[in-house]
């Protein structure tokens, strides 16, 4: 199937804002648009699956194995007409020297052609090293072509193709000028989430106008049908109706993957979203999915949903398994604080969210399990990631923790996983599919405090 990279020399090049153009320009022809993101984000796959309309997927070298990327690439790429896989950072950024997590990694592991988009502001002549210094720099990885982003105007536009065409080969597939309706609004965690922004389809409708103008989608495509096909993926194992599993997703909360949500329905899980600023309890369900967001923002409206708040805490204390990330851990705390603003929150974790302007914790997390972890320890180092701007305060000396932080910050430094009864709260978000995964673990919980594999739920 059809597929191609896009990458940059440096972060904050405009990747995202040119994805997001191509997949609704690709999509409004009527083709079935499949966009991947690298890395553990969860925003920038929020915005891809508003602009292809279909659910984008995360590829990450630390949160997965090799064999897993591959399976789950050619799982969606095959499923669709074109693939769109968006980078992050710079080709060549990694953890590590040589690279081995890098976009340049991930592109020539699934056999995609790289289109370079190359923040041009206060650029000309000097395009033409950085371009052929990319392409030198490792010539396996196949740099197809180039979109020049945030050109200064035509004059500026001649002056880079001249030189281009001087001294490169590469060619242009697309030129965007520095334009007000290209931006995204910023917030301290990146790019706002899409389920929050009231005017996010028209924002990526006007995006793709200008995308659709400006660059050469046509050439792309030929690009992208270079690539060669994916492997065969494996067939879709079906599971007998199982468990009725409720999952935060609101303005509030959103912060899930897409993979993860798919091996849950896989497995039989029946997944209820639940609106944290609304309903007045909990549905009948024999579990809760508590992930990420920006509880901070809502403060008054969660504070004000006592009645949730009330029952979420009553069926923890009766047993109800619960997995909580980052801000399912700060609503589970016993107050938040954000500058002046200070609400109530659910209260079962014993101490006392302050949000502040700094990254507390931030990136690639390792943690292991303990032998207070709530599903079976299994003596492991487990990958993670975290960001997170806020910390805990007035905690107790003999909280029971799930995880050993080898690698980040977790809750304080030192430690993470808060675990109560059949809670694990944890500020690391991990992978829940696979065999390092929350997942399985957790549905194991699930049906063992049920007694049985079949519907878990009146």
């Amino acid at each position: 199937m059809p597929h191609l990279y896009l990458s940059a020399a440096h972060k904050s090049s405009g990747k995202t804002t040119l994805t997001l153009g191509l997949c609704r320009a690709l999509a409004n022809r009527g083709m079935r648009v499949q966009a991947f993101k690298k890395g553990p984000d969860y925003i920038d796959p929020i915005w891809h699956g508003l602009a292809a309309r279909r659910p984008s997927y995360n590829l990450d070298f630390h949160m997965m194995r090799v064999p897993e990327i591959d399976q789950l690439f050619a799982r969606h790429a095959c499923a669709a007409d074109i693939s769109l896989i968006e980078g992050n950072k710079g080709l060549y950024d990694g953890m590590d020297v040589e690279g081995s997590n890098s976009n340049a990694a991930l592109a020539k592991q699934l056999g995609a052609p790289v289109v370079l988009v190359l923040d041009t502001i206060g650029m000309t002549r000097g395009i033409a090293p950085l371009i052929l210094g990319y392409r030198a720099f490792d010539p396996a990885v196949n740099i197809a072509g180039i979109i020049l982003n945030k050109v200064g105007g035509p004059r500026h536009e001649g002056k880079l193709r001249e030189v281009i065409a001087r001294y490169t080969d590469v060619p242009v597939l697309g030129v965007v000028y520095k334009n007000e309706q290209m931006a995204i609004a910023e917030r301290h965690l990146g790019l706002v989430p899409g389920n929050e922004a009231a005017a996010a389809e028209a924002r990526i409708e006007a995006i793709a106008t200008v995308i659709e103008a400006q660059v050469d989608i046509d050439g792309l495509l030929e690009v992208a049908r270079r690539a060669p096909a994916p492997a065969k993926p494996a067939p879709p194992i079906s599971a007998p109706r199982g468990p009725r599993i409720a999952y935060a997703h609101d303005r509030a909360f959103g912060f899930y993957y897409q993979e993860d949500l798919d091996s849950l329905r896989d497995a039989g899980v029946e997944l209820l979203p639940l609106n944290t600023l609304e309903a007045p309890q909990l549905p009948p369900v024999d579990g809760l999915l508590l992930g990420g967001g920006f509880p901070e923002m809502f403060i008054e409206g969660l504070t004000a949903n006592a009645s949730l708040r009330h029952d979420i805490a009553r069926q923890i204390e009766a047993g109800l398994p619960v997995y909580a990330e980052c801000g399912g851990l700060m609503y589970l705390a016993r107050s938040l604080r954000w500058n002046e603003r200070l609400g109530e929150m659910v209260g079962v974790l014993p101490g006392d969210v302050i949000m502040g302007d700094r990254p507390v914790g931030r990136g690639y997390a390792e943690v292991k399990e303990t032998a207070a972890a709530p599903w079976p320890a299994q003596s492991r180092t487990i990958p993670a990631h975290e960001f997170h701007y806020s910390h805990l305060e007035n905690l107790p000396d003999d909280l029971n923790y799930a995880y050993q932080v080898r690698r980040g910050h977790g809750m304080d430094g030192r430690r993470d996983g808060f675990v109560h009864r059949n809670l694990l709260a944890a500020y690391c978000h991990r992978r829940g599919s696979g065999e390092q995964g929350w997942i399985a673990p957790f549905l194991e919980k699930v049906r063992s405090r049920t007694g049985t594999s079949t519907p878990l739920a009146a």
